[in-house]
């Protein structure tokens, strides 16, 4: 048995340290050796160009994306201005001053005209003796990164979903197509039995009831026909385009086929917690708040302050011109809390609370991880079964009604049981497509589960271990 352990971090208090374990199998529960490893272009494993070309395009026009991008760059801003805090800050100011008055000379020497020109530089350093500055950089860092993991989930819930789409496009295309083909051939019969009918061969009841199975045909036509623009819409959405407009893609992909779903598998339980976006996400944000107890413990501590003014000044006083002189004021101090009726305990208590929360949210995001494989793989084993004896028995109804045909022609059966068997054979045709619509929306959902395909991973301070680590070797 593989161990996962969650430990909190060393700036958190002894006392207010919540270490969460979750245990590892080495295999997921409901897997078995299903085919290959989930790679990081996995949409080309249905082999379907329309589907890819989908796929790669909704990585960077989805406006999830999109958005999710513009908040990584609004990260990294707040990472750049916190880290700023670790360096001086340097200005430069100037003034000129001309002050004149109509007095007489002698009252002048005490009230002169004044003429100042002064320039000067100015720096203020907060100097980061115990680490706050340092511990605010450091979690703005990892607020960045939890940002790029949000990028990576966005990409991965679109262009799961641009597979889901397509694929139950296709599949409402190809039902839609079953659907006209067996109308078509009702109305043939319908022809036929009228026939029949015109010469005492078959009664009014028989016509009655093949133009009831015809109509019967006709009313699964617009249903199936909305689905399929419904999807077209959403598809064209998911990839940042107007849905008012026809989708290229949609358009190349001429043929209502399913992609055919590949065998994949799940991998392993601790390379799960690799690839899934939402789990580095909670770790990096973890990681944010251990760094903001570090501040907030940190802020209880004397805070040393060094401002300096360096600068020249052009001062005339009536007639007396002086030369430029040169001046400066260079100054050391600090601050130290003697009392704040506990506030900046209770800071850190609040604080310390908020990282044993986001301790808490990575266990959570493991299990619900966990979860989502287990459940993908035991319905996408089921629907796989569910599929063959589907397909066994739609080739067991195509010849009962090849038979079936053959003795109503031959007159040695009536229309009610000809149109029986026609009915068994048009539910049989469409369960087994919608089961195979099923199981490619399995495999999309067990590739959403497992995270996609592997991507390289930003590089990460050392100075913080990941708070996901193997107890044994995984």
């Amino acid at each position: 048995m593989t161990g996962l352990v969650l430990a909190g971090c060393a700036a958190t208090p002894p006392s207010a340290r919540s270490d969460v374990t979750v245990e590892l199998t080495p295999q997921f529960r409901q897997s078995s050796v299903m085919g290959a490893e989930v790679g990081a272009t996995w949409w080309q494993g249905f082999g379907d160009p329309s589907l890819s070309a989908l796929a790669v395009r909704s990585q960077a026009a989805n406006l999830d994306v999109r958005i999710a991008v513009q908040r990584v760059t609004q990260s990294r801003a707040g990472l750049e201005a916190a880290s700023s805090r670790l360096w001086p800050t340097v200005s430069l100011t100037g003034s000129a001053a001309d002050q004149r008055t109509g007095l007489p000379g002698e009252v002048k020497r005490g009230l002169p005209d004044t003429r100042a020109l002064r320039g000067a530089i100015d720096l203020g350093w907060e100097i980061d003796v115990f680490g706050a500055a340092r511990a605010s950089a450091d979690a703005a860092g990892w607020d960045a990164r939890a940002a790029e993991a949000g990028v990576g989930a966005a990409q991965l819930l679109a262009t799961t979903e641009v597979a889901r789409q397509y694929i139950v496009w296709q599949g409402a295309r190809a039902r839609l197509a079953k659907v006209q083909a067996l109308l078509a051939a009702q109305a043939d019969t319908e022809r036929l039995t009228r026939s029949r009918e015109s010469a005492g061969q078959a009664s009014r009841f028989d016509v009655s009831r093949a133009a009831a199975e015809t109509q019967a045909l006709t009313a699964q036509v617009p249903p199936l026909q909305s689905l399929v623009a419904v999807t077209e819409h959403q598809l064209a959405v998911l990839v940042g385009a107007n849905p008012s407009q026809p989708l290229a893609e949609l358009s190349a992909a001429t043929s209502a086929s399913l992609p055919v779903a590949p065998q994949l598998s799940p991998g392993q339980p601790a390379e799960l917690l690799l690839r899934r976006p939402d789990v580095q996400a909670a770790e990096r944000q973890f990681n944010a708040e251990t760094a903001r107890t570090r501040e907030s413990q940190a802020d209880q501590w004397p805070k040393v302050f060094l401002a300096a003014v360096l600068g020249s000044q052009d001062l005339r006083l009536n007639l007396l011109d002086l030369s430029p002189v040169r001046y400066s004021n260079v100054a050391l101090a600090f601050t130290a809390p003697l009392f704040n009726a506990g506030r900046l305990k209770a800071a850190v208590a609040r604080q310390s609370a908020r990282e044993r929360s986001a301790l808490l949210q990575v266990e959570r995001a493991v299990l619900v991880a966990l979860q989502d494989v287990e459940n993908s793989l035991v319905a996408l084993r089921s629907e796989r079964e569910r599929d063959r004896a589907l397909r066994a028995t739609t080739e067991l109804r195509r010849t009962g009604l090849r038979h079936a045909e053959s003795l109503f022609r031959e007159g040695q059966i009536d229309l009610l049981q000809l149109l029986d068997a026609q009915r068994g054979l048009l539910a049989a045709e469409l369960a087994a497509i919608d089961s195979q619509t099923q199981i490619a929306l399995g495999t999309v959902q067990l590739i959403k589960a497992v995270g996609g395909g592997w991507a390289a991973a930003p590089a990460v301070s050392a100075a913080k271990p990941s708070v996901l680590s193997c107890a044994a070797p995984c």
